[in-house]
């Protein structure tokens, strides 16, 4: 489409002509709004509009989608039918291996699986939704479970489905590529359409990453669910308990001991609260950081907040961005499925991964996901 200079999106937008959404945002500086040119609200003056080329670059400078015209589902394919949504999801997604992933721990605080049925707890503004996510008819249902939301909150769900189970990202390049490769192939034959089951929220992201260092995965999980019951919000449905992650502006008012008394390590008290309050004064932004171009940009921003080593950054941008050459090389499940799958006596080396990883460029994410998968047959 060609170039377009302020006025002509300006024009484009008080006319409000369909033709172009997608192709740019419009952002009202006195209502923190963004829309797609097509919108029906009232057009505001000229001085009061900025344009953006994406809703990412929109949200990154601060403004909210628009709850009339939903900007940032441009690429979600859903269909509203008010009491649930649908989602539709590739030919290359298996809700049954997800789900395998999902449902690793048997002491989870933050989801529940009942019956190849996901129940989570969602947060939007100040509205707490309660969801139940199944497969039917090969699509995604997505049922509201304690009250239907309004309309601009099933948006923001359809959104959130979308991203958690990264629907977005065509899978039929690295299927392609990995054809050459046995090991990898052997994984993509047993786990087809698995894919990286993303987390939201990145403080949370970040939190995990931090509480999950060098302790084992169960006490890793009890240590989560400590913190989620002491401090996250919570709903009764049902009669259970449905848990959102602490928020950063809940956890940055908290001192070393209350999380000590959680067995919490000096150390790790002392990261998870500074994070939080990175996050909870502006400083660290998700979808500021989401404009890095490239992988080694964003990971040496992660890197340096203290706390965030390699692996959680790895971690990081893995679970929160759409980023698929992140790649954990040191990470202990890596080594140990590597070990098992090449029917080695020992972990193999950093420069014998290495040599192995060659034939994934680009794809390091989604290779690293499929190993852990395995660990857990």
């Amino acid at each position: 489409m060609e170039n377009l200079n302020d006025e002509v999106k300006y024009d484009i937008m008080c006319n409000k002509r369909s033709e172009y959404n997608g192709t740019f945002y419009t952002a009202v500086k006195t209502t923190g709004v963004y829309c797609l040119p097509s919108c029906t609200a009232k057009k505001p003056k000229k001085d009061n509009v900025e344009f953006y080329n994406t809703f990412v670059e929109a949200e990154a400078h601060g403004y909210r989608p628009c709850k009339s015209c939903f900007p940032n589902l441009s690429q979600v394919k859903w269909k509203d039918l008010k009491k649930y949504i649908e989602i539709d999801v590739p030919e290359e997604f298996s809700f049954e291996q997800c789900m395998v992933y999902l449902d690793r721990s048997d002491i989870e605080c933050l989801h529940t699986i009942k019956e190849e049925e996901f129940y989570k707890l969602l947060k939007f503004e100040d509205i707490n939704v309660l969801i139940k996510i199944a497969m039917e008819n090969k699509k995604l249902k997505v049922t509201f479970m304690d009250k239907v939301p309004a309309k601009w909150v099933r948006t923001q769900v359809a959104r959130y489905v979308w991203e958690l189970f990264d629907l977005g990202t065509d899978l039929t390049a690295f299927y392609k590529l990995i054809e050459a490769d046995s090991i990898i192939k052997l994984l993509i034959d047993k786990y087809k359409g698995l894919r990286i089951v993303k987390i939201n929220d990145m403080f949370e992201a970040i939190c995990w990453a931090i509480i999950g260092q060098q302790i084992n995965l169960k006490f890793a999980y009890t240590l989560k669910k400590r913190i989620v019951e002491c401090y996250g919000e919570k709903m009764v449905y049902d009669n259970e308990e449905y848990f959102l992650f602490p928020s950063a502006q809940t956890i940055s008012k908290l001192e070393v001991p209350d999380l000590k008394q959680l067995q919490f390590t000096t150390r790790k008290a002392e990261y998870i609260i500074g994070i939080a309050k990175l996050f909870n004064e502006g400083i660290i932004k998700k979808e500021e950081l989401a404009l890095e171009k490239g992988y080694e940009v964003l990971k040496k921003r992660l890197v340096a907040i203290r706390g965030v080593g390699n692996w959680t950054a790895d971690y990081t941008i893995m679970k929160c961005f759409d980023i698929n050459d992140a790649f954990p090389i040191a990470d202990v499940g890596v080594h140990n499925a590597l070990k098992g799958i090449l029917g080695l006596d020992r972990k193999p080396t950093i420069d014998e991964i290495e040599k192995l990883s060659v034939n994934w460029k680009g794809w390091e994410a989604y290779v690293t996901f499929y190993l852990w998968r395995w660990l857990y047959d």
